[in-house]
């Protein structure tokens, strides 16, 4: 994915030791100790929800600043003119932060490939209306595989087409990087959290690793109660600026569940050239269940027509990044450019697309707000990752200590996309569970030779039919 992803900001990770109960030493003590920086959890009381974050929180993330936006508005004189000198500078610090922000670079493995694969997985099949975050999917499988070990963590790197463990978690970094914006007009922000039973005997340098490359805060509580779930709740409500809390109210940890993987994802962007809203007007929708009427969105512009195999597309600018919308060809239709995998080729690489031409476009969109709750367990075994899901394969060795085993019992994605005239705004969550399982040893030998007197039982329906002894049983 060498455009949306190619943007952002140099970010400087902090990182802010609290107490926990775990009865361990505090861990990552290269992290500077910093007070509590996450606001706005809950709406009845944030700050007793702020506390209980830190109450259970082992190291909690935090995000860089970003140079703002400058808007006139903040420049404003004592006579009401705008202080021209000192927005002029703004906005030149603001300019000189954009260009020094790092790209992914144009060799990230794996990435169009995986996208290319989740995107037909999730999408396709039944006609209905659905979304999903293939990058955020790909940030929790690639926390996911540092704590699993042996052919789980293989498979995943496999699907995430990646070649190592290292590769994958400096390409993780260097995407959160080039990713995260939050400069008072656009915001992408991905989040990462893990969430431990408070019996779990970890791992440091697993949870060091998780810390320092996927910028995950951890938390540990007790895996079923009811106020450990209402900081997760909460947690992935902050991340998701509360966009899906529908979806998040049904999140909640089991007594069973031994470890929880979060990954989030955050953004909303005006339009560059944002449509007239005395423009919406009501329209026809051709849907397969039937025509319906719906706000259609106008506007007429000369840009680029992209015509594919069976799909023509244009391209939407935004301020930070850009929406694609992609119309297939008379009797085609969603599934069938999933099913071939020709819209996908072309997002991978729209810029080295060679059927081109500019046009005065005048365009018609309809107005959209969709969201979808997802169980992504089947989906992935079909992408190749199945030992995480299987009691007597699953090792998640590298993160648990000792003989402690598990399995991942869900895989749970929630995601949201909605666009009006001033811009849109989209925001998803994925969280893997795993539940405790018992230690699968190799059971001992033993010699059971029943060559002296012993006795014996026949039994039904744990009744004793027949009991009996055995001193002298008779000769060959």
């Amino acid at each position: 994915m060498k455009r949306a992803l190619a943007i952002l900001l140099t970010a400087v990770m902090v990182l802010a030791v609290t107490g926990c109960g775990s009865g361990q030493d505090a861990p990552y003590a290269e992290a500077r100790v910093l007070a509590g920086t996450m606001s706005g959890l809950g709406e009845e009381d944030p700050d007793a929800v702020d506390a209980d974050l830190l109450s259970y929180g082992v190291v909690l993330a935090t995000y860089p600043e970003a140079v703002p936006y400058p808007k006139e508005e903040d420049f404003l004189t004592e006579t009401g003119e705008v202080n021209m000198e000192a927005y002029g500078q703004a906005y030149e610090d603001w300019a000189a932060a954009s260009l020094a922000r790092p790209a992914v670079p144009e060799s990230a493995a794996g990435l169009d490939g995986f996208f290319r694969d989740s995107v037909r997985q999730f999408l396709g099949g039944d006609q209905r209306d659905r979304a999903v975050s293939p990058l955020d999917i790909y940030m929790a499988l690639a926390m996911l595989a540092e704590a699993a070990g042996g052919q789980g963590r293989a498979q995943i790197l496999t699907a995430l087409g990646t070649g190592s463990i290292e590769a994958l978690r400096d390409q993780a970094d260097q995407i959160w990087s080039a990713l995260y914006l939050d400069d008072g007009t656009s915001s992408r922000i991905p989040g990462a959290s893990v969430w431990l039973d408070a019996q779990m005997r970890y791992k440091e340098t697993a949870m060091q690793v998780l810390a320092e490359r996927y910028h995950a805060s951890s938390f540990q509580g007790v895996m079923g109660s009811p106020e450990y779930d209402t900081v997760l709740r909460a947690w992935l409500d902050e991340q998701t600026r509360g966009l899906l809390k529908e979806q998040s109210s049904g999140v909640g940890l089991t007594p069973d569940t031994l470890l929880a993987l979060a990954s989030t994802l955050y953004f909303k962007a005006p339009w560059t050239d944002q449509f007239d809203a005395a423009q919406t007007r009501p329209d026809t929708f051709h849907a397969p269940s039937g025509d319906r009427t719906v706000p259609f969105m106008h506007r007429t512009s000369t840009g680029t027509l992209y015509q594919g195999e069976g799909f023509s597309a244009v391209c939407l600018p935004l301020a930070g990044g850009e929406m694609w919308l992609i119309l297939p060809d008379a009797g085609k239709g969603p599934s069938d450019l999933l099913a071939d995998g020709s819209a996908m080729e072309f997002l991978a690489s729209p810029q080295d697309h060679a059927r081109t031409s500019r046009a005065k476009i005048v365009l018609s969109l309809p107005k959209f707000d969709v969201s979808c709750d997802l169980d992504l367990k089947d989906g992935l075994k079909a992408l190749g990752i199945g030992d995480v899901f299987d009691s007597a394969k699953a090792d998640f060795s590298p993160i648990l200590e000792g003989s402690q085993r598990a399995v991942v019992s869900a895989v749970q994605h929630a995601a949201r996309v909605k666009i009006d005239e001033e811009g849109c705004e989209a925001a998803a969550f994925t969280v893997i569970m795993a539940e405790a399982t018992a230690m699968m040893e190799e059971p001992p030998t033993v010699q059971f030779d029943l060559d002296r007197p012993f006795l014996f039982a026949v039994t039904a329906e744990d009744l004793p039919l027949f009991v009996g002894r055995i001193d002298a049983p008779a000769a060959a």
